[in-house]
């Protein structure tokens, strides 16, 4: 009879939990496009890949690409995306697993991203500038690296690797039906986002207003969400790469970008970074692992702008929006 009533407890529990999980769902909606401009989808081995376009398609075009995190989309260009079409075609593709592209479940690795990222840019682009953050640094170092079809690198806190090591049953775990989604959207609450925002996300909390905490939420509560955001946990997204090395070989303009308050990812990464490929640093003050977000001004004038004509190895340093 214990027994009994104990299997009738977990199935009612199982119950609730996914009740939960269809109510998050339902709750999250369509996601409403994530920048201004045209919205048009890029067909990529099986996946629809969303992407927003803006500005004259005879200027130089310039890919976005962002970073990975459980709410990564092309929302993260949000404060500069404007500004760049105002004299540059501007494209940024929502990476496949992400934002408005397709989630299918299935187990995604790096090679996915960087098979992507060097496709697209050879299909959708002209010999474009390109500016990514986090992991899609290293996806683009290496499409750069295979392709001719890269003109400058602008990469924002680049990275390798999210973790150290690889954790194959936390990826296992998050996709699972039931319980993956339950833990997935604890860690996706807007409480959760929240938090990682303003511990480690950006320097300025005001930055993260009611708005940026519902569209990341809603990204995180689309169909599929999860399951590239497991293989991200798992490491399965990491990239085997000497970055520095790598960028080093490369015969274009690189600029590594750096908020002077990153935590995670300390300056002192950056710098390493830029030393080892003979780059450009520029650390951006008051900011941290986005300070494209939190210092748009700033990164516009002394990033990307100036970029193609300054010398390989010089700094520019601690500016603001002010400076």
């Amino acid at each position: 009879m214990k027994l009994r009533q104990i299997a009738g407890s977990l199935a009612a529990a199982t119950g609730v939990v996914a009740a939960t999980n269809a109510a998050l769902a339902w709750r999250a909606d369509e996601l409403a496009p994530p920048l201004d401009g045209t919205n048009n989808t890029y067909q990529w081995r099986g996946f629809d890949i969303a992407y927003t376009e803006a500005g004259d398609p005879d200027d130089q075009d310039v890919v976005l690409l962002h970073g990975l995190n459980a709410a990564g989309s092309s929302f993260e260009f949000r404060n500069v995306f404007d500004a760049l079409a105002a004299d540059h075609h501007v494209i940024a593709p929502d990476l496949p697993g992400f934002g408005r592209s397709d989630r299918p479940p299935i187990e995604y690795a790096a090679s996915h991203y960087t098979t992507f990222v060097a496709d697209f840019l050879a299909d959708a682009a002209e010999d474009p500038m390109v500016v990514a953050s986090s992991h899609s640094g290293a996806y683009a170092t290496a499409a750069a690296a295979d392709t001719d079809s890269v003109s400058e690198l602008v990469l924002v806190c680049p990275t390798t690797a999210g973790f150290s090591g690889t954790r194959p049953l936390v990826g296992a775990l998050v996709r699972t039906p039931v319980v993956g989604t339950a833990l997935f959207n604890v860690a996706t609450s807007k409480r959760a986002i929240r938090y990682f925002n303003a511990d480690h996300g950006y320097h300025d909390e005001s930055v993260v207003t009611e708005d940026v905490v519902e569209y990341h939420w809603r990204t995180a509560h689309q169909p599929g969400a999860r399951f590239a955001a497991a293989s991200f946990f798992a490491g399965a997204l990491d990239v085997d790469m000497d970055l520095g090395a790598e960028l080093a070989a490369l015969d274009l303009p690189v600029t590594v970008v750096w908020g002077q308050e990153a935590t995670i990812s300390p300056v002192a990464d950056g710098r390493d970074i830029a030393d080892a490929a003979g780059a450009r640093l520029v650390v951006l003050e008051e900011s941290d692992v986005q300070p494209h977000v939190e210092r748009p001004e700033a990164f516009l004038r002394d990033a990307v702008e100036p970029s193609a004509t300054v010398e390989g190895g010089e700094d520019v340093k601690h500016a603001t929006d002010g400076a």
